[in-house]
């Protein structure tokens, strides 16, 4: 990483103990992934943040500089072949599926996230690169949104491994207290699902809660959460293509390219080849561990790249604004429902 606090990007070339910086994230996903089966309100790519800033805190030598060229690969071209795999587990006929009435609280509480995010980060004095991967992390899929949105902003590493504490600690806080909230409330299984697949960050967090709270909510909360991770496709595209205008001369014509990144068109024509049936039903349990290995060795590479004098220079705002995205988004999932006449 360099005095900037910006990773170091790798060469074409990956000399050999390059390499085995690369080898090095892949053993700490092999760590992390049976870790975040057993507890998966952690997680995989936590676990892999956390051991991968454990090692390069703890073993000098892992600091090298010829070692993080591999740590960058993982931190970012692994990372967006792991977006494209996600791709094949989705189904662009389930937007149709959740049905018309789903859609409006799905698309406004990521207004709410998304604008909440860039207003109340702003007034915090939240750093712009967290309070747009926070955004994007709570009002879409958690951590794989995060993954998307860190390939086209590049942020530093430290931001994406804070924006992952701060999703993580309400994912918690969501799994704990949703379930109960919502016998209080009195909601149906279809109702309490609509709101846990529009509330929670990421997916198995989403299930954790819904199929907690019974009565054919993990169902419907899986539907409605696939549609909301489907969002990753036009907030990336549209940052890209901010991104690439902030970064041209006035008057250019906008590279294709740079407005829209391979690895997400990669994960639209995964998710349209699996709607049409091209990937076979049977790979997709495997396709799914590998996305989920991919995340591990990616987050696993940002892990090691980070250094805790960034962590703590971050300061407590991005996890208050977290903490503020997160009611304002649960609590607007039932104003939505409400208003929806799907509140019941």
């Amino acid at each position: 990483m360099s005095d900037s606090g910006q990773p170091v990007r790798a060469s074409r070339r990956i000399t050999p103990i390059g390499l085995a910086g690369l080898v090095i994230t892949l053993s700490v996903a092999g760590v992390a992934m049976p870790l975040g089966s057993r507890l998966p309100l952690v997680g995989g790519p936590v676990f892999a943040v956390l051991i991968g800033c454990a090692i390069a805190t703890l073993v000098p030598a892992s600091r090298s500089g010829a070692l993080t060229a591999g740590y960058t690969i993982a931190a970012r071209t692994v990372l967006q072949a792991s977006v494209v795999l996600l791709g094949t587990g989705l189904s662009l006929s389930a937007v149709v599926e959740v049905g018309v009435s789903s859609v409006p609280v799905m698309l406004g509480t990521l207004v709410v996230a998304l604008l909440g995010a860039r207003w109340i980060g702003r007034w915090l004095g939240v750093d712009p690169q967290v309070r747009t991967l926070i955004g994007v992390g709570t009002g879409i899929c958690g951590a794989s949104a995060i993954a998307a949105v860190a390939s086209v902003c590049k942020p530093k590493n430290s931001d994406v491994a804070y924006a992952l504490g701060t999703i993580f600690t309400f994912n918690v806080a969501a799994v704990l207290t949703f379930p109960m909230l919502g016998h209080v409330i009195g909601m149906s299984g279809e109702s309490f699902g609509l709101w846990s697949g529009t509330a929670i960050n990421d997916t198995s967090s989403v299930v954790a809660a819904a199929y907690s709270f019974g009565g054919g909510a993990g169902e419907h909360a899986i539907v409605v959460k696939l549609t909301r991770a489907l969002m990753i496709i036009p907030v990336t595209v549209a940052l890209a293509v901010l991104l690439a205008r902030r970064g041209g001369s006035a008057g250019t014509a906008l590279p294709w390219r740079r407005a829209v990144p391979g690895f997400l068109i990669g994960f639209l024509v995964a998710a349209a080849l699996n709607t049409i049936g091209a990937v076979p039903s049977g790979w997709h349990g495997a396709l799914s561990l590998l996305a989920s290995f991919l995340i591990c060795v990616a987050m696993g590479g940002i892990g090691l790249l980070i250094r805790p004098a960034e962590l703590r220079a971050t300061g407590h705002r991005p996890i208050l604004l977290g903490g503020v995205l997160w009611v304002l988004v649960a609590l607007s999932s039932l104003v939505f429902q409400a208003m929806t006449g799907t509140l019941r």
